[in-house]
């Protein structure tokens, strides 16, 4: 049995696994790699396996790092299941038929934009494709053992990182031998608002671990909110405009429910506040319908008939005329925008209307990969190229990082280390100083075998 390291190798993005056990093919997570736009197009669209030789998919949540390329592979030839939790399947369901959407939009934009000579450009995948890959999706349960393949069972745990995220507890089985499998997926922090608190992993002979913050520590969730008051307010003093890069799923909403606490607290003057991504409407309502996937807190007030997300006090936008007329309207008030990381859908729009003037804030308060825009800008870039336009950044940048969903080193370490025995640790998902950090930490804390894979590197479990 092998185990194949096809993405997030010493990068956040791009999460792609592959498991060879007895003849059998188990992919673990299949996500978009983000980062420089020549060399994420060539990988996204040049798969390093065939797809139709996959027996299943095994999705450990929605993001699209994890998750954007299933209609890829469907559109390759891939014909098998793609297990989840139903909470992940439904957001799926939103999730990549945005994507596709976002992809054709933006590929009009650009080709509308293009020199005589210059080819088109097309989308990695469409709507369609989206909708035709979420016909193979299979809804799992947490904390029951399901077969993906023969040789291959698996069990999703709580992975506390967004509505329905789950580690992975895998048994694999070859010519008689079992091996024992954790995955992490994205591993979320403890005592974190609205989602469950992450579950142990079982005894496991090999752990697959995310590094996202391998080597840093988090803000306390009252040092964010006093951060967020401070630079939000001076933005409302100055009558400027409040553009917040936001991940529809998590992000936006973690967000809302803190903006929504310093009105209650009387902390921030009241101002009009939309989220402008049809996606994040979607994706709250999802919030509604799995309660299973709350935290006690959030789900106590979801039953007295509270507002514990505070989505009353936002106007939604949905149509492109809407999102549109924002462009005119005076400060203050605040937008919420997709994508995250600022490479494609309404974001890039406020984006190109705002970074000009002073009086606006530019808000970041989630992750930024490297190389895409919105970590350039949060690393204090002073042109902003949009489209293909360049735009001088004239507006005040502000990164709170304390909002991560993310588990921060001790959590990863604590996590590793929790597990029986002396596991064989393999870590991913994390830029390469993140990586090799907590893979050294970790041999700090007496776990002799500790690899930080290379893309394409394979292991004999």
């Amino acid at each position: 049995m092998k185990l194949t390291i096809w993405g997030a190798a010493r990068t956040v993005t791009g999460s792609m696994h592959l498991l060879d056990v007895g003849g059998r093919r188990v992919l673990l997570d299949c996500g978009l790699y983000q980062g420089r736009r020549a060399e994420a197009a060539e990988r996204n669209r040049n798969l390093p396996f065939d797809p139709a030789g996959l027996d299943a998919v095994i999705l450990s949540h929605a993001h699209l790092d994890h998750a954007g390329t299933i209609p890829t592979l469907v559109k390759r030839g891939f014909q098998g299941e793609v297990y989840s939790t139903a909470a992940t399947a439904d957001l799926c369901r939103y999730m990549l038929q945005d994507s596709g959407h976002i992809q054709e939009m933006d590929c009009q934009i650009v080709n509308k934009r293009r020199k005589n000579g210059e080819p088109c450009v097309e989308p990695l995948y469409t709507q369609a494709d989206a909708i035709a890959a979420l016909g193979h999706f299979a809804s799992v349960p947490y904390d029951r053992t399901f077969t993906a393949a023969p040789g291959v069972q698996f069990r999703f745990l709580e992975a506390g990182h967004i509505l329905g995220s789950a580690q992975v507890a895998l048994t694999l089985t070859e010519n008689g031998t079992t091996r024992r499998l954790d995955f992490t997926g994205d591993l979320g922090r403890k005592n974190f608002p609205v989602t469950r608190d992450p579950a142990s992993l079982p005894p496991a002979d090999a752990l697959i671990i995310e590094s996202t913050y391998g080597n840093r520590r988090h803000s306390e969730v009252g040092s964010v909110k006093d951060a967020i008051l401070q630079v939000v307010k001076r933005a409302y003093d100055r009558g400027g405009k409040i553009v917040c890069p936001a991940f529809a799923v998590g992000r936006t909403q973690g967000l809302v429910s803190i903006l929504h606490d310093l009105f209650n607290e009387g902390k921030l003057p009241p101002m009009p506040l939309f989220v402008d991504s049809p996606l994040a409407v979607n994706a709250t309502n999802v919030f509604a319908l799995h309660p299973e996937c709350l935290d006690a807190e959030t789900l106590a007030k979801v039953r007295k008939g509270g507002d514990p997300f505070g989505f009353a006090r936002l106007t939604y936008i949905t149509a492109a005329e809407d999102s549109r007329r924002l462009n005119d309207r005076p400060g203050p008030f605040m937008v919420m925008s997709a994508s995250g990381m600022c490479e494609a859908g309404r974001i890039l729009h406020h984006l190109r209307h705002s970074v000009e003037d002073p009086k606006n804030l530019l808000l970041f308060v989630g992750f930024q990969a490297e190389h895409t825009l919105g970590r350039r800008l949060a690393e204090g870039a002073k042109i902003a190229k949009i489209y293909g336009v360049e735009y001088p950044v004239r507006a005040e940048v502000a990164r709170i990082d304390g909002l991560s969903a993310h588990a921060d080193k001790d959590d990863l370490v604590a996590a590793a280390r929790a597990l029986p025995g002396k596991p064989r640790v393999f870590v991913v998902h994390g830029e390469e100083e993140q990586c090799l950090s907590l893979a050294e930490s970790l041999r700090a804390g007496g776990l002799p075998q500790v690899e930080a894979p290379l893309r394409g590197q394979s292991f004999a479990l």
